[in-house]
């Protein structure tokens, strides 16, 4: 009992603290969506500023082709300091080759680029701010990642603090010269690039070109070779909507659909909590006898955390988008609830696929996360054309529906995790409430939210026992 309760403390403690973080780093952008949008003449510039993020993180996968996580696995793999040097050392040296040639490529096909992207070649230039941006921030992902293996939180919460603040000190000024193009992707790259300099003074002692080990390359592309076909399909999942629907409609409808995202990119303040303490956590317990039964309770609770907010965004997201912007935008307010339980359905399939990095197989997670991708995709097409932006939203969560109940049954299978019967009770409310909100709700906030109270009340009875137990626990604390 004090053995799991110990555990429970290092996920809370450092969910709370990297939630924290995460929340100063996503709250930031959210307060200033609505005076970014008013410097820009339309929102066109907004969907290229976006669509230049969407280029980024497609780059950004192909050049960290799951290092990252790779070299997340094997440094906990021994305790020996000289080994983990060599493994953050290692890891370093094979991304600086990767990000270079990814940048090369980027400069020498901007043009096509530019046209698929951006739907007008003229903005090729723009490829450079992206190649730059992609060359620094794969690096940066790489130098920071000791920091974090470390679990030192209180440098995370400053630099956390300080990146979105310089990044939007730079990009202000540069709005109101004129400059609605390259604003936010040149503020972008020098924020990244003044915390890539402060990551490699705080953890150079984890890095030298004298420590490379062609061994242990091997086992870091063993583990992030087979990760990297499943990062293309994350970017699928969260980031090619756009792209067609620059596509499909046109740009400015992809600056609309990039507003309505932000207010469901709320989520990812849960979800980067998630991130930062649950790597940490996973690796370090992954040799406990409990384990299966401990993910898979961490897997339900989240998932009905995750449901309720979203109910709560179902009701406040209208009311919300016509206070903060301006007439073009508010029908954005449609794809928000959608985009909001996305990033949260990714955070429950991490969850429950971290159980195949654990055991070392990754490659199950190509076959379930391509099922996933396909139905995307084809509903994008479906979708788009005929009801807009809100196609490519429930595309998008339809996706991540089909291949969270694939890996659940699969690891079911395995014996790698258990699913309750509630936990399905919870998925029946949760669709039931979505439907009622869409057909009927969608505008009228009092009756919405009163519908959310009662949902959320519903899951209440069924984990009335776990809310107990805390409400006990607080109250014993305050004694």
């Amino acid at each position: 009992m004090e053995k799991n309760t110990s555990k429970l403390k290092l996920f809370t403690e450092n969910f709370l603290v990297y939630g924290v973080g995460g929340i100063i780093s996503k709250i930031i952008p959210l307060i200033m969506v609505p005076i970014v949008t008013r410097l820009m003449p339309d929102s066109s510039y907004y969907g290229i500023s976006d669509l230049s993020n969407t280029l980024v993180s497609l780059a950004s996968s192909l050049a960290v082709m799951g290092m990252y996580d790779a070299m997340y696995r094997l440094f906990f793999e021994k305790d020996e300091d000289e080994y983990k040097k060599n493994v953050c050392s290692t890891a370093l040296i094979f991304t600086l080759v990767t990000s270079f040639i990814v940048f090369i490529i980027m400069v020498l096909i901007r043009v096509p680029l530019s046209q698929w992207f951006f739907g007008d070649k003229h903005y090729s230039y723009l490829i450079y701010v992206s190649a730059i941006a992609t060359l620094i921030g794969t690096t940066n992902s790489i130098i920071s990642a000791p920091t974090r293996m470390q679990n030192k939180r209180k440098i995370f919460l400053i630099t956390n603090t300080v990146s979105p603040v310089l990044s939007y000190s730079i990009s202000i000024p540069l709005l109101l010269n004129g400059y609605y193009v390259v604003a936010l992707p040149i503020a972008g790259v020098v924020a990244s690039l003044t915390m890539e300099i402060s990551f490699e003074i705080l953890n150079k002692k984890w890095f030298s070109f004298r420590r490379f080990d062609s061994k242990i390359l091997k086992e870091l592309l063993v583990i992030a070779l087979p990760l990297l076909p499943n990062f293309l399909i994350y970017w699928i999942f969260n980031s090619s909507d756009r792209i067609m629907i620059t596509n499909l409609l046109n740009v400015g409808e992809s600056g609309i659909y990039s507003v309505g995202s932000k207010l469901g990119q709320a989520s990812q303040l849960i979800y980067t909590a998630f991130a930062g303490g649950w790597q940490y956590f996973a690796f370090s317990t992954m040799k406990e006898k409990d384990q299966v039964k401990s993910n898979s309770l961490i897997f339900e609770y989240l998932g009905v955390i995750s449901f309720a907010s979203s109910a709560l965004i179902c009701a406040w997201s209208y009311p919300i988008y016509k206070l903060l912007f301006e007439k073009e935008y508010v029908r954005s307010f449609i794809v928000a609830p959608y985009l909001f339980l996305t990033p949260l359905l990714q955070m429950l399939y991490q969850v429950a696929c971290n159980q195949f990095l654990v055991i070392k197989k990754t490659w199950p997670n190509l076959f379930i996360l391509s099922v996933g991708t396909v139905a995307n995709i084809f509903l994008n097409f479906l979708l788009i054309p005929r009801i807009g932006i809100e196609g490519a939203a429930i595309a998008t969560l339809i996706g991540y529906v089909i291949s969270d109940i694939i890996c659940m049954i699969v690891l079911c299978r395995m014996r790698l995790m258990m699913v309750s019967v509630r936990f399905l009770i919870d998925c029946i409310f949760t669709l039931s409430f979505f439907i009622i909100w869409r057909f009927f709700l969608t505008k009228s906030c009092f009756k919405a939210t009163l519908a959310a109270t009662i949902y959320i009340g519903l899951l209440s009875l069924l984990y009335k026992n776990e809310i107990n137990v805390i409400i006990v626990k607080v109250r014993t604390k305050r004694r």
